[in-house]
């Protein structure tokens, strides 16, 4: 009983944080282009993307991201010894690798809060997707519970890379016209 609870716990937090991270590069690229509003469309758009990033990052994202790190290590409890599960292995160093990335999104929303804009907005929406495909590789790996879904993951990984190039060329030529 107490695993399900932990587990369900687990994919709540899991959930919200990743919507966190969704849309919060979402603000930083409306506020990327903000800046290339007049300087009174500038001043209100920014002070007000500044406001929602701060609360979705303080209230919903960071807190989100604490409680799956420690729901997680907790979950794994249940599947001691660790080297009986090397999905749950490969799963940790995704979230790893998910943990880099939030940190960098932490980075990215000071320097915005300093007036910094280090990416264009076409650089954010791609930076966007490392998060999707994330997800998907650590869905992948948690349902299929085997070494050989990585190999599927990676698949994903690449066709959807590919997908996403795709998409975005497309949204890029569709806001040119």
């Amino acid at each position: 009983m107490l695993f399900f609870f932990i587990k369900s716990l687990h994919i709540i937090f899991v959930v919200t944080w990743f919507s966190g991270l969704f849309y919060i590069v979402r603000l930083f690229i409306y506020q990327t282009e903000a800046q290339k509003k007049s300087e009174i469309e500038k001043k209100i758009l920014t002070d007000q993307f500044q406001i929602m990033q701060k609360r979705l990052w303080f209230g919903i994202t960071w807190p989100s991201a604490i409680i799956t790190f420690i729901l997680g290590p907790w979950l794994s409890y249940f599947f001691w010894p660790l080297h009986q599960h090397p999905w749950l292995i490969a799963k940790f160093l995704l979230v790893i690798v998910l943990a880099i990335y939030h940190f960098s999104c932490h980075n990215i929303f000071e320097q915005m809060r300093q007036g910094i804009y280090k990416y264009s907005s076409q650089q954010l929406r791609i930076w966007n997707e490392i998060a999707t495909i994330l997800l998907f590789l650590i869905i992948f790996v948690v349902i299929f519970k085997s070494l050989f879904s990585i190999f599927y993951g990676l698949t994903l990984l690449f066709v959807l890379a590919f997908i996403f190039g795709i998409a975005i060329k497309i949204y890029q030529h569709t806001r040119q016209d």
